[in-house]
């Protein structure tokens, strides 16, 4: 109930959900476009070697600009962030698009699809940023939930849209160019949804705007500036929120285990363990899906009666279990870690978010959101160029699960120690029992600001 009405009492929630399925849809069909394009085209070949340095190509640079242009999400409207970024990301897909069909090298396909791959990141992180401008902050974790599950879904879609493009244009260069293009359509449907929002309706509460208040992290004339400090200002935010800290290490080792397994899912896929080609990577993808949708339901739950730090320390002990079942090699028990690890992944990045959200002034958390994803590219692309130097011809390099497993255990040792101060506890429960209407709300008030006293 409290869900429906916030949709029904806010309309700019629902334009926001708009725009991240339009956004999720896209990134879905240029993703799987882009993927039949290289590593299923049969006019091009990629070893995992050259998929490792792709994937640095994509991801690497961003992650290093990355916190430094997010703090402009901190100054400019997003709402005219998100049109732009939107528009900006459909002329980029079309010179990917035009770049595949020329035959164009891979390193080239690969350092223009880059481009792409910065604006669907500045839109993600202005999405995340402007979610507390327009949903009730007592439904924020279940509302992340909610908008991470469905994003998920509509990735899904785009990548089944983008399947069904294949299917009828073709796997070679022309086909694959023509099927990228679909994401063209989407991401301009986005920035039309975008334009319906009042200026300033997602923030920033301290835009560059004249008259606008003066403060240390918004001098006058801080654009330029906020540009050039952003990776420090975000790298000090998350340093100060010890919940936002927590959340991040089990996020990174998320991340680092799924590069690890990615890779080893490819090379799989390739000597038909779990199916050749596509059908076996979309297959744990779904998978994957499902444990993203488990998440949705399980997170705002353990979050209310358990708190961040313990839902966390539950996701990775799971994890830990999971990633060793996968020493199998088997394709039935590869699906169900999926589903597993896919939601015990969701769950660590649903609570980085709230942390993120609520635990983070508004006018440095669109350099918080760039430096989270600065941490899932730098630690995602590390793993794979790893996996890549350690993998079999095969796949089956049992090294490479028992990694993960000993990755897991290391974030659950880090999460346990950044979460050991008494502060921290006290400062969360607040937190929890505030934004899910605890009964006894007002006791855990008191009892926390007394304990902090």
């Amino acid at each position: 109930m409290p869900f429906l009405r916030a949709f029904r009492d806010r309309p700019g929630l629902s334009r926001l959900l708009a725009i991240r399925l339009s956004s999720q849809v896209t990134d879905g069909v240029f993703q799987a476009a882009l993927g039949g394009a290289i590593l299923f085209n049969p006019e091009r070949h990629a070893d995992p070697l050259a998929v490792a340095g792709g994937l640095a190509v994509l991801l690497l640079p961003y992650s290093v600009i990355g916190p430094f242009a997010g703090a402009l999400l901190d100054h400019w409207d997003r709402r005219t962030v998100l049109i732009w970024a939107n528009v900006a990301r459909a002329v980029l897909v079309s010179i990917v698009a035009l770049s595949i069909a020329t035959g164009a090298p891979d390193t080239v396909v690969l350092v223009t699809a880059l481009l792409v791959t910065g604006a669907s990141r500045f839109v993600a992180s202005g999405l995340s940023a402007g979610l507390p401008h327009v949903a009730p902050r007592e439904i924020l974790v279940g509302m992340n939930a909610f908008f991470t599950t469905i994003g998920a879904g509509a990735l899904a879609v785009g990548a089944g849209i983008a399947l069904g493009l294949r299917a009828i244009f073709g796997s070679d260069n022309v086909g694959s160019a023509l099927t990228t293009m679909g994401a063209v359509v989407i991401a301009l449907i986005g920035a039309g949804i975008a334009v319906g929002f009042a200026h300033l309706a997602l923030g920033p509460d301290h835009p560059d705007t004249d008259g606008a208040a003066i403060t240390p992290e918004h001098p006058r004339g801080p654009a330029m500036r906020a540009v050039a400090v952003g990776l420090l200002h975000g790298g000090r935010a998350v340093a100060r929120a010890r919940g936002v800290s927590g959340s991040l290490c089990a996020i990174g080792a998320h991340r680092v285990v799924f590069g690890l397994n990615t890779l080893m899912l490819l090379v799989l896929t390739r000597h038909s363990a779990l199916g050749g080609g596509l059908a076996g990577i979309g297959l744990v993808a779904s998978m994957t899906a499902v444990g993203m949708f488990v998440a949705a339901l399980l997170t705002p739950w353990s979050v209310a009666r358990t708190g961040r730090r313990n839902t966390l320390l539950i996701a990775l002990s799971v994890g830990i279990v999971a990633e060793t079942t996968l020493l199998t090699f088997n394709g039935i028990v590869i699906c169900v870690a999926a589903v597993v690890l896919g939601c015990i992944g969701q769950m660590c990045k649903l609570c980085g978010d709230a942390a993120m959200q609520m635990d983070t002034d508004d006018a440095v958390r669109g350099q918080v959101f760039s430096f989270q994803d600065a941490i899932f590219n730098i630690a995602y692309v590390g793993a794979v160029t790893v996996a890549a130097l350690a993998i079999a011809e095969n796949g089956h390099s049992p090294g490479l699960p028992i990694a993960g497993a000993v990755i897991y255990l290391t974030a659950l040792g880090l999460v346990l120690s950044i979460y050991s101060q008494r502060r921290t506890f006290a400062a969360e429960r607040h937190c929890v029992k505030d934004c899910f209407g605890d009964v006894a709300a007002d006791q855990s008030r008191a009892e926390s600001s007394s304990n902090l006293t």
